[in-house]
């Protein structure tokens, strides 16, 4: 199969928006083919591959500028490269589970908070939101 995909069967091949099609080509993650006299412009097998790279690299977390940078890379350094940017990843990841984790004991504690507050008392919850 050459190229031989119109954009909509592009997008559900990779399973994403023909809007997200569009757009990755705005910002340069997909090459936009060429569009034949009064034709219709087409994708091959590498476009679903580069699109489905990009899907799971964004549902690993890394941003469009950082799948970029990916994305050029190869060769002897590629995973090198790749490693430093992975594990810089994992740290973001750890410090937002950090962040998760003391958020569930707040919101915990608040629930906590409500579940014995008196009838017709003050909201411990709209209270800690009003601190100022």
């Amino acid at each position: 199969m050459a190229a031989a995909l119109t954009i909509g069967r592009l997008a559900l091949a990779a399973d994403v928006h023909v809007e997200t099609v569009r757009y990755y080509q705005r910002v340069g993650l997909l090459r936009e083919p060429e569009r034949p006299l009064g034709g219709v412009r087409r994708y091959g097998p590498p476009d679903v591959a580069r699109l489905q790279f990009i899907r799971r690299a964004k549902t690993m977390g890394f941003t469009l500028e950082e799948i970029a940078g990916l994305l050029q890379l190869e060769g002897k350094r590629a995973c090198a490269q790749t490693r430093r940017l992975t594990e810089h990843k994992l740290l973001d990841v750890r410090r937002k589970l950090e962040d998760l984790q003391r958020l569930e004991a707040e919101l915990v504690q608040l629930a906590d908070d409500c579940a014995h507050a008196p009838r017709g008392g003050h909201c411990p919850t709209l209270d800690f939101l009003r601190q100022v």
